[in-house]
C-alpha cells in the first residue's frame, strides 16, 4: 500500500477567518416599472444626495437578512407607496462598480428586476420627481453611472418584448 496523501494546508483560510465579516460591496436592488403604454418609471434624486439630480431606476440597498426580492418589495413601498409581489418580479440584469470607487465609497452592485403588474399609484415619496419614460428617450436621460448598462438591458428586453 503506498503512501497516503495528506491535502496541503491552506494558510489562506486561516487568515480569511480572522478577517471581519463585511461584504467587500453594497448589494442594490432596483425595479423597472412598465406600464402597459411600456413607458418605464424613472425616479430623480433628491438635492443633497450622491449624483443629486440624475435619473434612476427606484430601489435601494438589501438589508441583513433580506432576500432581493423582498428588499426590492420593502424599498418601492417606502419610495413609491406602492406594492409589488414578489413573483411578479423579473430579472432583467445587473451592473456594478468596475473601478475601485473613491473612498468612502464602497462598490455597488444593482440588481435590476422589471414588473408590470403592482398596486396603488406611484407617488414620489423620496425621490425629487417620478416620470413615465418613453423607451426611446431612456437613454437621453442624465443616470449615475451603473444605471446605464442597465438601462441598455432593459432597452433589449422591452424592444423584444413588444416586437415579439
Amino acid at each position: 500500500m503506498g503512501p497516503v496523501c495528506q491535502p496541503p494546508v491552506n494558510k489562506g483560510l486561516r487568515r480569511e477567518r480572522e478577517l471581519p465579516n463585511k461584504p467587500t460591496f453594497v448589494p442594490v436592488v432596483a425595479v423597472a416599472l412598465v406600464s402597459p403604454q411600456q413607458r418605464i418609471l424613472m425616479q430623480r434624486r433628491s438635492p443633497g444626495r450622491d449624483f443629486a439630480g440624475l435619473w434612476e431606476f427606484p430601489g435601494g440597498k438589501i438589508e441583513a437578512g433580506e432576500s432581493p426580492e423582498s428588499a426590492l418589495c420593502r424599498e418601492i413601498a417606502e419610495e413609491l407607496g406602492i406594492d409589488l409581489d414578489a413573483s411578479a418580479l423579473e430579472p432583467v440584469s445587473f451592473s456594478s462598480d468596475r473601478r475601485q470607487p473613491p473612498r468612502p465609497r464602497q462598490p455597488h452592485v444593482i440588481l435590476l428586476y422589471s414588473c408590470r403588474t403592482w398596486r396603488g399609484e406611484p407617488a414620489s415619496l423620496d425621490a425629487a420627481e417620478i416620470a413615465w419614460i418613453p423607451p426611446e428617450d431612456l437613454l437621453s436621460l442624465a443616470m449615475p453611472p451603473l444605471d446605464v448598462p442597465l438601462a441598455q438591458a432593459l432597452l433589449r428586453l422591452v424592444c423584444t418584448t413588444v416586437h415579439t
